[in-house]
Formats: C-alpha cells, structure tokens, sequence
C-alpha cells in the first residue's frame, strides 16, 4: 500500500557543537504596545545551543517542505530540531518514516489505535495498520523560520 503523506523533508542536518552561539538577553519582556525607555538593562548572555537544543548527542536538524503542518506553526522551509532521546508520546509532533517517506505529524496513540495527524484540513490523518513499516526517528522540539 502506497501512503501519501502530503509532507516530506527536504534536508536533514546533523548537529555539533562547535562554539557557543551568544548573544545578549535582555532583562524584561519585549512589549507589544508603547516600549518603556526604562527597560534597557541586559540581564545575562543567551547561548543559542544551550537553550534551544537539550541534548546535542541526541540532536539533528530537518527542513521542511510541504503545508501539512501550518497549523502547529509549522511552515514550509522552516527547520525543525529534533530530539531523538525525547519519548514519542501520543500529542507529540515527530519525525517519522512511513514504509520508506520521511513525514513530520503528529503522533496520536491510544489502545485501539495510532495515527499520524496532519495540522491542516486539507491532508487526512494517516492510520497506521500492523501491514506498515513505521519508524519514529524523533520528537520535533523546535521550528525555526523567518518572519
């Protein structure tokens, strides 16, 4: 059986560490009405690979090309980490690899069934039957893309 699943990965990209990624955090929130000129205090310094990644060993990239996830935030091109050490828990988005295509869904996981969820009406949920050669490669924790 052929399973279309409406949403590939373009790239996939490992990731090492090879220096930290710094930059300044401010103190306060950024607000979206009128800035107050009081709160231009730095608080501390970000490294980038320290708050968006929690287990490097564990940790690659993948690009996205599709629109079946858009309304999970997740757009066309924009670059997903992925953590392979997190549980693949039912609610979670995952990467996945369904009889040979790369796909990014939601898991859905009960005791009669599980499923691949796209978060656009447009494309239909993929049930997953015991005739499927299904793989979870790992648990998407962040989607980077522009604005």
């Amino acid at each position: 059986m052929q399973i279309t699943t409406d949403q590939t990965i373009s790239g996939i990209y490992g990731f090492e560490p090879k220096s930290k990624v710094v930059r300044p955090l401010f103190l306060s929130n950024v607000s979206a009405g009128f800035p107050s000129p009081a709160d231009d205090y730095i608080d501390r310094q970000l490294d980038l690979n320290e708050y968006l990644i929690a287990n490097p060993a564990a940790t690659f990239f993948v690009r996205v090309a599709g629109d079946s996830m858009i309304d999970a935030g997740i757009n066309n091109n924009d670059i997903l980490i992925v953590d392979r050490s997190v549980e693949p828990i039912s609610g979670k988005i995952v990467i996945a690899v369904i009889n040979g295509e790369l796909t990014v869904k939601r898991l859905f996981k009960s005791a009669a069934a599980c499923f691949l969820i796209a978060e656009n009406s447009n494309y239909p949920d993929i049930e997953i039957d015991k005739n499927m050669d299904l793989e979870i490669w790992g648990v998407a924790t962040c989607a980077i893309h522009s604005l």
